[in-house]
């Protein structure tokens, strides 16, 4: 019986660090993307933010925070910093889904896709620290 436990334990293990990376790494290209599109095409951002009603000396900040949460994310086991950074990109990820629904641009599929991987990502990397 033990044997049969310990198998199921570790099957579901494997099965969370696979779901957990997944959606991390995914996230992780997500952000890498974003901070890219801020960084190389920011005149096109720059329209963006002006639709949004934001002030566009937000843009490179943005993008040094999307790339310093990736560098967090994909290093950090366990830390109050991870915490941090997942509550930023989740308020992040909110307010941009709320922001293009209300200009109405039809934009808001890739910050609900991050919100999810985002969700995903946490409680499956909760799960893991707990085991």
């Amino acid at each position: 019986m033990f044997y049969i436990c310990t198998y199921f334990n570790l099957y579901y293990i494997k099965t969370a660090k696979i779901i957990y990376w997944s959606a991390t790494g995914l996230l992780s290209a997500l952000l890498v993307m974003s901070a890219g599109m801020y960084v190389f095409n920011n005149a096109m951002i720059q329209q963006a933010f002006m639709g949004f009603g934001y002030p566009t000396y937000l843009i490179y900040p943005l993008a040094i925070a999307k790339i310093t949460a990736v560098i967090v994310l994909l290093t950090q086991k366990k830390s109050y910093l991870k915490e941090w950074v997942y509550a930023g990109l989740f308020f992040e990820f909110v307010l941009a889904f709320f922001a293009h629904i209300m200009i109405g641009d039809g934009e808001q599929t890739a910050a609900l896709m991050a919100t999810v991987l985002l969700v995903i990502s946490y409680t499956t990397g909760r799960k893991l620290v707990t085991i």
